[in-house]
């Protein structure tokens, strides 16, 4: 890139993945005694994270063509799939809705110690990411080449964890469906407190009371428990109505045991901890923040064109494999970012 050493572009790449592109071009300025601002940066770290998002795009394409990524050496005793969904500001209202906000897809894929199912808990070892603004069906592409990466193939055990989202139960089914899928527990427990409050209102007790008792159950591995009583409170609501909104009393029971009949196979906790595998997304959920905070605030407006380089600079930066010095010793993306 004119203008830039190969040491001069790996700092500015770090700069537009780790902060806003007018405080990145302050700390540069100050480090080199330059002028630059931040609209500069902002052309640098655009073109420096195209190149990797060439480069992911050109794995992904090899992939399809049957070449699979090279593996790590050391088969991982547990890998942890993760899939979650971020926020971004767009610069352009959706005609439909009037909101500018936008969905960025977050992968993690973690490597772990399992627990030994009784009073050691799993210990995670590595995460590596992925963040795209493509669509599921893109997204779950890159999935797959990155799970190739870490060992998918070689793993003694594979799990996909996270919530019940339809379009994460859709890339499980595309690419990983041999692979057990574990809904979240907190999660879980999230739509069971959704429940109670729909079906005891203002009567603190009682809701606090139920959820419980729901909790203990799902903790126990006793779904269809768990399902018989959604179903129970649902029928003394009645059934949902036209004109109901999505937080009516009827609406919130009735989907809560739609949600829980469509996952019971999800939700076998007892085996799942006897096993030594995690039963939270925690991991997931961080790493979606990690990415919310480069780009989600609120005086930051994206288009795509724009915060799909980031997004691509920030995972190379928060992968704790050392990608991002891998990726900086080989020359291609600083020739595609000339």
């Amino acid at each position: 890139m004119e203008g830039l050493s190969p040491k001069a572009a790996n700092r500015v790449a770090r700069e537009a993945a780790v902060q806003t592109f007018d405080p990145a071009a302050r700390a540069i300025n100050m480090d080199w005694g330059t002028s630059y601002d931040g609209k500069q940066i902002q052309r640098w770290g655009e073109a420096l994270g195209q190149a990797a998002v060439d480069q992911r795009e050109a794995q992904r394409e090899a992939y399809e063509r049957g070449e699979r990524p090279a593996s790590p050496s050391n088969d991982a005793q547990l890998l942890v799939i993760g899939m979650d969904g971020g926020r971004v500001q767009g610069r352009e209202k959706n005609a439909d809705t009037g909101s500018r906000w936008k969905e960025d897809k977050v992968l993690t894929i973690s490597s772990y110690l399992r627990g030994d199912g009784k009073d050691k808990p799993p210990v995670k070892l590595v995460n590596t990411y992925v963040a795209t603004m493509g669509d599921s069906d893109t997204f779950g592409k890159l999935a797959v080449v990155e799970a190739e990466r870490r060992g998918l193939r070689r793993a003694q055990e594979v799990i996909v964890l996270g919530d019940g989202g339809n379009w994460i139960d859709t890339q499980w089914q595309a690419h990983f469906a041999l692979n057990p899928r574990i809904i979240d527990f907190y999660h879980a427990v999230e739509h069971l407190h959704d429940c109670a409050k729909a079906a005891y209102g203002q009567d603190e007790g009682r809701c606090k009371e139920w959820a419980g008792q729901l909790k203990d159950l799902l903790w126990d591995g006793r779904v269809q428990e768990v399902i018989a009583q959604l179903r129970g409170g649902s029928q003394r609501v009645g059934p949902p109505q036209e004109g109901d909104g999505p937080q009516h009393p009827r609406r919130v029971l009735a989907q809560n045991v739609g949600y829980f009949e469509r996952h019971a196979p999800h939700m076998n906790y007892p085996e799942y901890r006897r096993r030594g595998w995690p039963i939270a997304s925690g991991v997931t959920e961080s790493g979606v923040k990690l990415f919310n905070k480069r780009v989600k605030g609120t005086e930051q407006f994206w288009n795509t064109q724009g915060v799909e380089p980031i997004l691509a600079l920030r995972a190379l930066w928060l992968s704790e494999d050392q990608r991002w010095d891998h990726y900086w010793l080989c020359p291609t993306p600083r020739k595609r970012a000339a």
